[in-house]
């Protein structure tokens, strides 16, 4: 059976955390939009490249800037995406279950990477519970 393929950006803030993120979570396979490495890049371009492909495959996304807040404000910006700054997994599950969050993104500044992991392992292991929170999300588009 293939590995679930989940989309991956960073800007040069995040590159580490992008890869440490790679060789940690072996149960995926990461889709890595780049960058290549830690040369200075601007954030809202690995963002919108990540959010046009989610966009057209339906895949998931994982977005990693220092603070998290640029990358999220960027990819909330498409209509279908639903990015969530996740601080720890408490957040991340909750992102899931209520929001049905599709894009996850990460503070590599502030949050510590075995954390950064742990929030990842999370919101990628919660569904979304629909019910109630299934009417709350179909309004976010309209």
């Amino acid at each position: 059976m293939p590995a679930r393929k989940i989309l991956i950006a960073s800007d040069h803030a995040g590159f580490e955390t992008k890869e440490k993120l790679k060789s940690a979570i072996k149960e995926v396979e990461f889709i890595d939009l780049g960058p290549k490495d830690t040369i200075s890049v601007d954030y809202p371009d690995f963002a919108k490249k990540l959010c046009q492909e989610l966009l057209t495959t339906g895949l998931e996304g994982i977005l990693i800037c220092g603070s998290g807040q640029g990358m999220a404000i960027q990819a909330n910006r498409f209509k279908g995406i639903r990015a969530a700054l996740c601080w720890n997994p408490e957040i991340a599950k909750l992102s899931r279950e209520h929001n049905n969050s599709n894009v996850l993104c990460l503070a590599s500044r502030a949050i510590d990477e075995n954390t950064n992991i742990e929030i990842s392992k999370t919101w990628l292991h919660t569904p979304f519970l629909g019910g109630r929170h299934q009417n709350r999300v179909e309004k976010i588009d309209k």
